[in-house]
């Protein structure tokens, strides 16, 4: 069983920037999907950026073109760059992965997660 463990989040302005990491300890990219999910109190979770194992990324709609998903292999890192923030990203944000075949991510066996970082994002 492998390990992950998230950094970076912390307090924002709207229209700033942060960059979340995290250590993905015995995962390897090319057999498990990779992403990044967020919740807020009462709110569902919500995947914002995923990886498959063929290097396939995707982005939620509310963060598409503000967020960056990103992958250094020799590190085993992800990271997500986020820009232009809104105080509707504020959330806590977890990575998570789980055993992939090229497309298809096997999220129904319930994921691996790291504790989460929070981002808060003041108006």
């Amino acid at each position: 069983q492998g390990q992950l463990e998230e950094s970076g989040g912390g307090s924002a302005q709207a229209g700033g920037s942060l960059t979340l990491s995290c250590v993905a300890s015995g995962y390897s990219h090319r057999t498990y999907c990779m992403s990044w999910y967020r919740q807020s109190p009462g709110k569902e979770r919500e995947e914002v950026a995923a990886r498959d194992t063929e290097g396939t990324i995707t982005y939620a709609n509310s963060v598409r073109g503000r967020f960056t998903f990103s992958l250094d292999n020799a590190k085993n890192t992800l990271y997500l760059q986020m820009n232009d923030l809104k105080p509707e990203d504020t959330a806590m944000y977890y990575c998570a992965a789980e055993v992939g075949s090229g497309a298809y991510c096997y999220w129904s066996r319930g994921g691996n997660w790291g504790q989460g970082t929070q981002v808060t994002v003041s108006s």
